[in-house]
Protein backbone atom coordinates (compact mmCIF):
# COMPACT_ATOMS: atom_id res chain seq x y z
CA UNK A 1 0.00 0.00 0.00
CA UNK A 2 1.39 3.39 -0.99
CA UNK A 3 1.88 5.81 1.88
CA UNK A 4 0.89 9.42 1.64
CA UNK A 5 3.79 11.79 2.13
CA UNK A 6 3.23 14.32 4.94
CA UNK A 7 4.42 17.01 2.51
CA UNK A 8 1.69 16.11 0.01
CA UNK A 9 -1.23 16.35 2.45
CA UNK A 10 -3.54 19.19 1.46
CA UNK A 11 -6.65 18.69 3.59
CA UNK A 12 -7.62 16.95 6.83
CA UNK A 13 -11.19 15.60 7.07
CA UNK A 14 -12.50 15.40 10.64
CA UNK A 15 -15.77 13.64 11.49
CA UNK A 16 -17.65 12.69 14.65
CA UNK A 17 -19.69 9.51 14.91
CA UNK A 18 -22.23 8.05 17.31
CA UNK A 19 -23.27 4.36 17.38
CA UNK A 20 -26.01 2.61 19.36
CA UNK A 21 -23.80 -0.27 20.53
CA UNK A 22 -20.22 -1.13 21.54
CA UNK A 23 -17.63 -0.97 18.74
CA UNK A 24 -13.93 -1.45 18.05
CA UNK A 25 -11.69 0.57 15.71
CA UNK A 26 -11.66 -2.14 12.99
CA UNK A 27 -15.50 -1.96 12.90
CA UNK A 28 -15.37 1.75 12.09
CA UNK A 29 -12.63 1.48 9.46
CA UNK A 30 -14.38 -1.53 7.88
CA UNK A 31 -17.59 0.49 7.60
CA UNK A 32 -15.77 3.38 5.92
CA UNK A 33 -14.32 1.15 3.25
CA UNK A 34 -17.26 -1.23 2.90
CA UNK A 35 -20.18 1.17 2.79
CA UNK A 36 -18.56 3.66 0.39
CA UNK A 37 -17.44 0.92 -2.02
CA UNK A 38 -19.03 1.37 -5.45
CA UNK A 39 -20.70 4.60 -4.35
CA UNK A 40 -18.51 7.07 -6.25
CA UNK A 41 -17.03 4.92 -9.02
CA UNK A 42 -13.69 3.13 -9.28
CA UNK A 43 -11.64 6.36 -9.38
CA UNK A 44 -12.90 7.41 -5.95
CA UNK A 45 -12.74 4.12 -4.03
CA UNK A 46 -11.18 4.76 -0.61
CA UNK A 47 -9.17 1.56 -0.79
CA UNK A 48 -7.72 2.43 -4.22
CA UNK A 49 -7.04 6.04 -3.22
CA UNK A 50 -5.08 4.76 -0.22
CA UNK A 51 -3.06 2.43 -2.43
CA UNK A 52 -2.24 5.36 -4.73
CA UNK A 53 -1.16 7.52 -1.79
CA UNK A 54 -3.99 10.03 -2.28
CA UNK A 55 -5.69 9.19 1.02
CA UNK A 56 -3.56 8.72 4.13
CA UNK A 57 -3.86 6.52 7.21
CA UNK A 58 -7.34 6.76 8.72
CA UNK A 59 -7.20 7.44 12.45
CA UNK A 60 -10.12 6.57 14.77
CA UNK A 61 -10.60 7.58 18.40
CA UNK A 62 -13.27 5.64 20.33
CA UNK A 63 -15.05 6.22 23.62
CA UNK A 64 -17.66 3.77 24.99
CA UNK A 65 -20.21 4.92 27.52
CA UNK A 66 -23.51 3.40 28.73
CA UNK A 67 -23.47 0.77 26.00
CA UNK A 68 -23.04 3.37 23.21
CA UNK A 69 -19.96 4.38 21.27
CA UNK A 70 -18.90 7.78 20.09
CA UNK A 71 -15.65 8.99 18.60
CA UNK A 72 -13.72 10.95 16.04
CA UNK A 73 -12.41 10.02 12.59
CA UNK A 74 -9.55 11.88 10.85
CA UNK A 75 -8.59 11.29 7.22
CA UNK A 76 -5.64 13.07 5.55
CA UNK A 77 -6.16 13.84 1.85
CA UNK A 78 -3.83 14.72 -1.02
CA UNK A 79 -6.79 15.10 -3.38
CA UNK A 80 -7.94 18.52 -4.59
CA UNK A 81 -10.59 20.54 -2.76
CA UNK A 82 -13.56 19.25 -4.79
CA UNK A 83 -12.60 15.58 -4.57
CA UNK A 84 -11.89 15.87 -0.83
CA UNK A 85 -15.34 17.31 -0.14
CA UNK A 86 -16.94 14.54 -2.21
CA UNK A 87 -15.18 11.90 -0.09
CA UNK A 88 -16.26 13.73 3.07
CA UNK A 89 -19.89 13.89 1.95
CA UNK A 90 -19.83 10.17 1.12
CA UNK A 91 -18.88 9.36 4.74
CA UNK A 92 -22.14 10.92 5.97
CA UNK A 93 -24.14 8.34 3.99
CA UNK A 94 -22.90 5.56 6.30
CA UNK A 95 -25.77 4.55 8.61
CA UNK A 96 -24.45 1.34 10.16
CA UNK A 97 -21.13 0.43 11.80
CA UNK A 98 -20.69 -3.23 12.63
CA UNK A 99 -24.05 -4.59 13.83
CA UNK A 100 -25.32 -1.25 15.17
CA UNK A 101 -27.01 1.82 13.74
CA UNK A 102 -24.71 4.82 13.55
CA UNK A 103 -24.45 8.40 12.34
CA UNK A 104 -21.37 10.16 10.98
CA UNK A 105 -21.15 13.96 10.77
CA UNK A 106 -18.33 15.95 9.15
CA UNK A 107 -17.16 18.61 11.61
CA UNK A 108 -14.31 20.18 9.65
CA UNK A 109 -12.26 20.03 6.47
CA UNK A 110 -9.03 21.85 7.28
CA UNK A 111 -6.65 23.24 4.67
CA UNK A 112 -3.40 21.94 6.19
CA UNK A 113 -1.35 24.23 3.97
CA UNK A 114 -3.00 27.31 5.48
CA UNK A 115 -1.57 26.58 8.92
CA UNK A 116 1.82 26.01 7.31
CA UNK A 117 1.60 29.36 5.53
CA UNK A 118 0.64 31.09 8.77
CA UNK A 119 3.64 29.53 10.48
CA UNK A 120 5.88 30.64 7.60
CA UNK A 121 4.61 34.22 7.84
CA UNK A 122 5.17 34.38 11.61
CA UNK A 123 8.56 32.75 11.37
CA UNK A 124 9.55 35.06 8.51
CA UNK A 125 8.79 38.10 10.66
CA UNK A 126 10.99 36.79 13.49
CA UNK A 127 13.85 35.84 11.19
CA UNK A 128 13.69 39.17 9.40
CA UNK A 129 13.76 41.00 12.72
CA UNK A 130 16.76 38.97 13.87
CA UNK A 131 19.04 39.95 10.98
CA UNK A 132 21.90 41.88 12.55
CA UNK A 133 23.01 45.19 11.16
CA UNK A 134 19.94 45.68 9.00
CA UNK A 135 17.57 48.59 9.15
CA UNK A 136 14.03 47.36 8.70
CA UNK A 137 11.07 49.26 7.39
CA UNK A 138 8.10 47.77 9.24
CA UNK A 139 5.61 49.00 6.67
CA UNK A 140 7.64 47.39 3.88
CA UNK A 141 7.70 44.07 5.75
CA UNK A 142 3.96 44.18 6.29
CA UNK A 143 3.37 45.01 2.63
CA UNK A 144 5.46 42.05 1.46
CA UNK A 145 3.73 39.68 3.84
CA UNK A 146 0.27 40.90 2.82
CA UNK A 147 1.12 40.39 -0.85
CA UNK A 148 2.40 36.90 -0.09
CA UNK A 149 -0.82 36.01 1.75
CA UNK A 150 -2.97 37.39 -1.07
CA UNK A 151 -1.19 35.45 -3.79
CA UNK A 152 -1.43 32.26 -1.71
CA UNK A 153 -5.23 32.52 -2.08
CA UNK A 154 -5.12 31.39 -5.72
CA UNK A 155 -7.47 28.46 -6.33
CA UNK A 156 -8.73 26.34 -9.23
CA UNK A 157 -12.18 26.95 -10.70
CA UNK A 158 -14.41 25.00 -13.09
CA UNK A 159 -13.83 21.82 -15.06
CA UNK A 160 -10.76 23.34 -16.76
CA UNK A 161 -9.28 24.17 -13.31
CA UNK A 162 -8.76 27.81 -14.18
CA UNK A 163 -6.55 29.89 -11.85
CA UNK A 164 -8.85 32.09 -9.80
CA UNK A 165 -9.41 34.14 -6.66
CA UNK A 166 -12.78 34.62 -4.97
CA UNK A 167 -15.60 34.48 -7.56
CA UNK A 168 -18.50 34.57 -5.09
CA UNK A 169 -19.49 38.16 -5.97
CA UNK A 170 -21.63 39.37 -8.86
CA UNK A 171 -18.78 41.17 -10.67
CA UNK A 172 -15.65 39.35 -11.83
CA UNK A 173 -12.55 40.22 -13.85
CA UNK A 174 -11.33 37.79 -16.54
CA UNK A 175 -7.63 37.97 -17.48
CA UNK A 176 -5.52 35.99 -19.92
CA UNK A 177 -3.33 33.73 -17.77
CA UNK A 178 -2.14 32.53 -14.38
CA UNK A 179 0.60 35.18 -14.08
CA UNK A 180 -2.05 37.88 -14.58
CA UNK A 181 -4.21 36.32 -11.82
CA UNK A 182 -1.25 36.27 -9.42
CA UNK A 183 -0.47 39.94 -10.08
CA UNK A 184 -4.11 40.94 -9.60
CA UNK A 185 -4.31 39.03 -6.29
CA UNK A 186 -1.02 40.61 -5.22
CA UNK A 187 -2.60 44.05 -5.57
CA UNK A 188 -5.81 43.12 -3.75
CA UNK A 189 -8.12 42.27 -6.69
CA UNK A 190 -9.59 38.94 -5.56
CA UNK A 191 -12.57 38.64 -7.93
CA UNK A 192 -10.37 37.46 -10.81
CA UNK A 193 -10.09 34.35 -13.01
CA UNK A 194 -7.66 33.48 -15.83
CA UNK A 195 -8.50 31.87 -19.17
CA UNK A 196 -5.30 29.83 -18.93
CA UNK A 197 -4.42 29.93 -22.60
CA UNK A 198 -5.57 31.14 -25.98
CA UNK A 199 -8.64 28.93 -26.26
CA UNK A 200 -11.77 30.33 -24.60
CA UNK A 201 -12.74 27.92 -21.78
CA UNK A 202 -16.38 26.82 -21.48
CA UNK A 203 -16.26 27.90 -17.84
CA UNK A 204 -15.86 31.55 -18.88
CA UNK A 205 -18.88 31.30 -21.20
CA UNK A 206 -20.94 29.87 -18.34
CA UNK A 207 -19.76 32.59 -15.96
CA UNK A 208 -20.91 35.20 -18.48
CA UNK A 209 -24.48 33.98 -18.03
CA UNK A 210 -24.32 34.34 -14.24
CA UNK A 211 -21.88 37.18 -13.55
CA UNK A 212 -21.04 40.67 -14.81
CA UNK A 213 -17.69 40.15 -16.54
CA UNK A 214 -14.99 42.74 -17.18
CA UNK A 215 -12.41 41.32 -19.60
CA UNK A 216 -8.95 42.72 -18.82
CA UNK A 217 -6.39 42.09 -21.59
CA UNK A 218 -2.80 43.03 -22.41
CA UNK A 219 -2.14 46.35 -24.14
CA UNK A 220 -0.90 44.83 -27.38
CA UNK A 221 -2.29 43.47 -30.65
CA UNK A 222 -2.67 39.99 -29.18
CA UNK A 223 -4.77 41.35 -26.33
CA UNK A 224 -7.15 43.07 -28.76
CA UNK A 225 -7.47 39.89 -30.82
CA UNK A 226 -8.27 37.82 -27.74
CA UNK A 227 -10.83 40.40 -26.62
CA UNK A 228 -12.59 40.35 -30.00
CA UNK A 229 -12.76 36.57 -29.99
CA UNK A 230 -14.02 36.36 -26.41
CA UNK A 231 -16.71 38.98 -27.12
CA UNK A 232 -17.94 36.89 -30.03
CA UNK A 233 -18.18 33.73 -27.94
CA UNK A 234 -19.13 34.82 -24.43
CA UNK A 235 -21.31 37.42 -22.71
CA UNK A 236 -18.99 40.25 -21.66
CA UNK A 237 -20.07 43.52 -19.99
CA UNK A 238 -16.90 45.63 -20.21
CA UNK A 239 -13.42 45.56 -21.76
CA UNK A 240 -10.35 46.98 -20.01
CA UNK A 241 -6.90 47.06 -21.59
CA UNK A 242 -3.47 47.47 -20.05
CA UNK A 243 -1.40 50.52 -21.11
CA UNK A 244 0.09 50.23 -24.63
CA UNK A 245 2.89 47.68 -24.78
CA UNK A 246 2.32 46.41 -21.23
CA UNK A 247 0.97 43.11 -19.95
CA UNK A 248 -1.45 42.72 -17.06
CA UNK A 249 1.06 40.58 -15.16
CA UNK A 250 3.56 43.48 -14.91
CA UNK A 251 1.19 46.31 -13.94
CA UNK A 252 1.40 48.22 -10.67
CA UNK A 253 -1.62 48.71 -8.43
CA UNK A 254 -2.05 52.26 -9.73
CA UNK A 255 -1.93 51.13 -13.37
CA UNK A 256 -4.51 48.41 -12.73
CA UNK A 257 -6.89 50.90 -11.09
CA UNK A 258 -6.47 53.35 -13.96
CA UNK A 259 -7.05 50.66 -16.62
CA UNK A 260 -10.21 49.39 -14.90
CA UNK A 261 -11.55 52.95 -14.53
CA UNK A 262 -11.12 53.41 -18.30
CA UNK A 263 -13.04 50.21 -19.15
CA UNK A 264 -15.50 50.51 -22.04
CA UNK A 265 -18.59 48.63 -23.17
CA UNK A 266 -18.21 45.81 -25.67
CA UNK A 267 -19.99 47.93 -28.29
CA UNK A 268 -17.49 50.78 -27.87
CA UNK A 269 -14.54 48.38 -27.96
CA UNK A 270 -15.68 46.61 -31.14
CA UNK A 271 -16.36 49.99 -32.78
CA UNK A 272 -12.84 51.18 -31.95
CA UNK A 273 -11.27 48.04 -33.45
CA UNK A 274 -13.60 47.75 -36.44
CA UNK A 275 -11.02 48.84 -39.01
CA UNK A 276 -8.40 46.46 -37.75
CA UNK A 277 -7.09 45.74 -41.27
CA UNK A 278 -6.93 41.99 -40.68
CA UNK A 279 -8.24 38.68 -41.95
CA UNK A 280 -9.36 35.83 -39.74
CA UNK A 281 -12.11 35.01 -37.31
CA UNK A 282 -15.14 37.25 -37.13
CA UNK A 283 -18.87 36.77 -37.60
CA UNK A 284 -19.17 39.67 -40.05
CA UNK A 285 -16.11 38.90 -42.16
CA UNK A 286 -16.66 37.27 -45.56
CA UNK A 287 -13.47 35.81 -46.97
CA UNK A 288 -13.24 34.54 -50.52
CA UNK A 289 -10.87 31.65 -51.12
CA UNK A 290 -8.15 32.00 -53.71
CA UNK A 291 -8.80 30.34 -57.08
CA UNK A 292 -5.11 29.75 -57.70
CA UNK A 293 -4.21 26.04 -57.90
CA UNK A 294 -1.02 24.45 -56.62
CA UNK A 295 1.54 23.55 -59.23
CA UNK A 296 4.13 20.76 -59.05
CA UNK A 297 6.87 23.22 -58.08
CA UNK A 298 4.58 24.68 -55.42
CA UNK A 299 4.33 21.28 -53.74
CA UNK A 300 8.13 21.06 -53.73
CA UNK A 301 8.29 24.41 -51.96
CA UNK A 302 5.72 23.20 -49.41
CA UNK A 303 7.95 20.20 -48.68
CA UNK A 304 10.87 22.55 -48.08
CA UNK A 305 8.74 24.71 -45.78
CA UNK A 306 7.72 21.62 -43.82
CA UNK A 307 11.27 21.57 -42.41
CA UNK A 308 10.43 24.80 -40.55
CA UNK A 309 7.50 23.19 -38.72
CA UNK A 310 8.28 22.17 -35.13
CA UNK A 311 5.96 19.95 -33.12
CA UNK A 312 2.33 21.16 -33.28
CA UNK A 313 3.16 24.47 -34.95
CA UNK A 314 1.40 25.59 -38.13
CA UNK A 315 2.79 27.71 -40.98
CA UNK A 316 0.28 30.19 -42.40
CA UNK A 317 1.06 31.04 -46.04
CA UNK A 318 -0.10 33.63 -48.59
CA UNK A 319 -0.67 32.99 -52.33
CA UNK A 320 3.05 33.33 -53.06
CA UNK A 321 3.76 30.69 -50.38
CA UNK A 322 5.42 33.23 -48.15
CA UNK A 323 5.14 32.53 -44.42
CA UNK A 324 2.76 35.06 -42.83
CA UNK A 325 2.78 33.43 -39.40
CA UNK A 326 4.40 30.45 -37.66
CA UNK A 327 2.16 29.72 -34.67
CA UNK A 328 1.16 26.86 -32.34
CA UNK A 329 -2.02 25.10 -33.47
CA UNK A 330 -3.72 26.29 -30.27
CA UNK A 331 -3.29 29.93 -31.38
CA UNK A 332 -5.09 29.54 -34.71
CA UNK A 333 -8.38 30.25 -32.94
CA UNK A 334 -7.23 33.83 -32.31
CA UNK A 335 -5.15 34.42 -35.43
CA UNK A 336 -5.66 37.49 -37.55
CA UNK A 337 -3.30 38.31 -40.40
CA UNK A 338 -2.62 41.34 -42.64
CA UNK A 339 -3.36 39.53 -45.93
CA UNK A 340 -5.51 36.64 -47.22
CA UNK A 341 -4.43 33.12 -46.26
CA UNK A 342 -3.77 30.58 -49.01
CA UNK A 343 -2.51 27.46 -47.20
CA UNK A 344 -1.67 25.97 -43.82
CA UNK A 345 1.30 23.63 -43.38
CA UNK A 346 1.59 21.33 -40.38
CA UNK A 347 2.92 17.92 -39.37
CA UNK A 348 -0.45 16.34 -38.49
CA UNK A 349 -3.72 17.78 -39.79
CA UNK A 350 -6.68 17.60 -37.42
CA UNK A 351 -10.31 18.69 -37.62
CA UNK A 352 -9.56 21.78 -35.54
CA UNK A 353 -6.82 22.83 -38.00
CA UNK A 354 -9.17 22.27 -40.94
CA UNK A 355 -11.83 24.35 -39.14
CA UNK A 356 -9.25 27.10 -38.72
CA UNK A 357 -8.36 26.89 -42.41
CA UNK A 358 -12.03 27.37 -43.31
CA UNK A 359 -12.40 30.43 -41.11
CA UNK A 360 -9.12 31.94 -42.28
CA UNK A 361 -10.23 31.51 -45.90
CA UNK A 362 -7.41 29.10 -46.82
CA UNK A 363 -7.65 26.89 -49.88
CA UNK A 364 -5.20 24.14 -48.85
CA UNK A 365 -4.01 22.27 -45.77
CA UNK A 366 -0.70 20.48 -46.33
CA UNK A 367 0.59 17.89 -43.85
CA UNK A 368 2.69 14.76 -43.46
CA UNK A 369 -0.26 12.83 -42.09
CA UNK A 370 -3.99 13.28 -41.65
CA UNK A 371 -6.28 12.04 -38.93
CA UNK A 372 -9.90 11.16 -39.63
CA UNK A 373 -10.64 14.71 -40.78
CA UNK A 374 -13.58 16.24 -42.60
CA UNK A 375 -12.40 18.35 -45.54
CA UNK A 376 -15.21 20.98 -45.31
CA UNK A 377 -14.30 22.35 -48.73
CA UNK A 378 -10.58 22.50 -47.98
CA UNK A 379 -8.18 20.65 -50.32
CA UNK A 380 -5.76 18.38 -48.46
CA UNK A 381 -2.18 18.01 -49.68
CA UNK A 382 -0.04 15.09 -48.47
CA UNK A 383 3.68 15.90 -48.17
Amino acid sequence: MAKISPASIKYMITADFVADGPLEKPDVIGALFGQTEGLLGSDMELRELQKEGKIGRIDVEIECENGKTKGKITIPSALDKTETTIIAAALETIDKIGPTDAKISITEIEDVRRSKREYIMERAKKLLASIKGSEMDTQEIEKELKESIRTSKITEYGEERLPAGDLSGKEIIVVEGRADVINMLKHGFENVVGMNGAKLPKTISKLGEEKEITLFVDGDRGGKLIARNVCENAKIKYIATAPDGKEVEELTSKEIHQALRKKVSVKEFLKSTKNFGIYGYGKDEKIERSKKKLKKEDKEKLRELMEEVRGRNVLVLDEDLNVIRNVPASRLGFLRVPKPVYALVTNIATNSIVDSAVKLGAKYVAAKSFGNVETKGIELVSL
